[in-house]
């Protein structure tokens, strides 16, 4: 159940609205603010989990990945690259700043094994699932404790 009707007419960034309001604060203030949290895709494969991560202008130096219990926790910087002042811009949406994305994965994987390239703006992490332990069954003999007299 959906808490808000989706429609192709609304913005997609929910937090859209929050940040035109916040727009007449002073530049100083909305430097303090800045950052993303960037979206992802993730799919499933035999044996991996894939993660793909759009980050157009971020430096692959930039960017720490980290798996823990199963969690992949992914954050960098976006660092503003034009020469343009603050105060001469006319419309302002390319986001800058610092960036953070937790995502728990689908299953178990082996996190140490991960992998991650960084391809025309796209970051794309493959972490192999963990192998499934399969269920043994054993057969246990109930013995009857003897009686005492």
């Amino acid at each position: 159940m959906s808490i808000v009707k989706w429609s192709p007419f609304l913005p997609m960034d929910p937090f859209e609205d929050f940040e035109k309001f916040f727009q007449g604060f002073s530049q100083r203030t909305m430097r303090s603010l800045e950052g993303f949290i960037p979206s992802a895709d993730i799919y499933q494969t035999a044996d991996a989990v894939v993660i793909e991560i759009p980050l157009a202008g971020v430096d692959p130096d930039q960017v720490e990945i980290s798996i823990q219990e199963d969690i992949l926790h992914v954050k960098g910087t976006m660092k503003k690259k034009t020469e343009v002042e603050d105060r001469n811009y006319v419309h302002r949406e390319i986001r800058r700043g610092s960036f953070q994305r937790t995502i728990p994965l689908p299953t178990h994987v082996q996190g140490e094994k991960a992998h991650a390239i960084s391809e025309d703006g796209l970051l794309k992490i493959s972490v192999p699932k963990a192998e499934q332990t399969k269920e043994k069954k054993i057969k246990v003999k109930i013995e009857q404790k003897p009686k005492k007299k």
